[in-house]
C-alpha cells in the first residue's frame, strides 16, 4: 500500500494570507502547505481519501489523481470537509455516489452543510454521497481492514485511521490509554503537530509529539497539520529525534 500527503497544513494553510514571516515567504516548496489530507492507494489500486478540505480540487489536479473509491472523514471542521462539493466531476464520471465513512455526528453535519446532495430529487449537477456511519470498531471495505483511532480535539472526538501497521491521526490534543494500545510499535505513525512552542488547547505541539514518539515507539513518525509557527522545513526536520520527520505536500510512503 501507499500513502501520499496531499496537504500537510493547518486550517489557514501555509503561506497564511498577508503573513510575511520567513516560513510564509520561503521559496522552498516544502514550506508551502495545503490543508491536511492524504490519499491511500491499496495493493489493488483502490483509492481511499482521508478528509476533503478547501484545497481538494487543487490537490487532485497537482497530483494527477482522477478517481476516489471511498472517503474517510476524521471530523466535521471545514478544513476537513468543505471540499466535498468539488467531488462532482468524479461522481459524474463514475455514475455513482461516493461513499463517505464517518461518525454519525459528522454525517449529520455534512448533511447540514450540503443538503442538496441528500435530497430525494436532486437538481442537475448536484453531488451525491453514500453515508456510512462508523463507530470505534475495525471494519473492512475494498478488501482493506481499517481501524478507527478515537482521539480528542479540544472538546470533540475525532477519528484517526489505522491501516496495517500505519496510523494517521490529525487534529488531536489527547489520546487515551485505551486508544494508545492500538498505536504501540507501529511501523509508521503520522501525527498532527501545529507548532513548536506554546501549548494549544486543541492540538499537539512539538514537545507533545516527541513524548508520544518515545512512549509509543513507532519505527518512524511523520508530523502533519503544521502551521507556519513550527519553522522552516529544512531546519526543523534536521533537529528532530532520529526516526521523526516533518511531512510535506507530495511526500509518498510505502507500507
Amino acid at each position: 500500500m501507499k500513502l501520499k500527503f496531499l496537504g500537510t497544513g493547518t486550517s489557514q494553510g501555509v503561506p497564511v494570507i498577508g503573513c510575511t514571516c520567513e516560513v510564509c515567504t520561503s521559496e522552498n516548496p516544502k514550506d508551502s502547505r495545503l490543508r491536511s489530507s492524504v490519499m491511500v492507494t491499496t495493493d489493488e489500486n483502490r483509492k481511499i481519501l482521508i478528509d476533503c478540505g478547501p484545497d481538494f480540487r487543487q490537490q487532485m489536479l497537482t497530483n494527477k489523481e482522477n478517481h476516489i473509491d471511498i472517503a474517510l472523514i476524521t471530523h466535521e471542521h471545514n478544513d476537513h470537509v468543505i471540499g466535498l462539493d468539488d467531488m462532482r466531476p468524479l461522481i459524474f464520471r463514475n455514475g455513482k455516489d461516493i461513499p463517505l465513512y464517518c461518525y454519525e455526528r459528522v454525517g449529520n453535519e455534512i448533511k447540514n452543510r450540503f443538503p442538496y446532495a441528500f435530497t430525494d430529487v436532486k437538481y442537475p449537477g448536484a453531488p451525491a454521497f453514500e453515508l456510512h456511519e462508523i463507530e470505534n470498531n475495525t471494519f473492512t471495505v475494498l478488501d482493506t481492514e481499517i481501524t478507527p483511532i478515537e482521539v480528542i480535539h479540544y472538546k470533540i472526538s475525532v477519528f484517526g485511521y489505522k491501516f496495517k501497521n500505519l496510523a494517521y491521526i490529525t487534529d488531536a490534543n489527547f489520546i487515551s490509554e485505551k486508544e494508545k494500545e492500538k498505536l504501540q510499535n507501529l511501523d509508521i505513525l503520522i501525527l498532527s503537530c501545529i507548532r513548536k512552542f506554546d501549548p494549544h488547547p486543541a492540538h499537539f505541539i512539538l514537545s507533545d509529539v516527541i513524548k508520544l514518539f518515545e512512549e509509543l515507539k513507532p519505527q518512524k513518525m511523520f508530523l502533519t497539520h503544521i502551521s507556519h509557527h513550527l519553522g522552516m522545513h529544512d531546519i526543523e526536520d534536521k533537529q528532530l529525534p532520529s526516526g521523526m520527520h516533518l511531512a510535506y505536500d507530495g511526500l509518498e510512503i510505502n507500507f
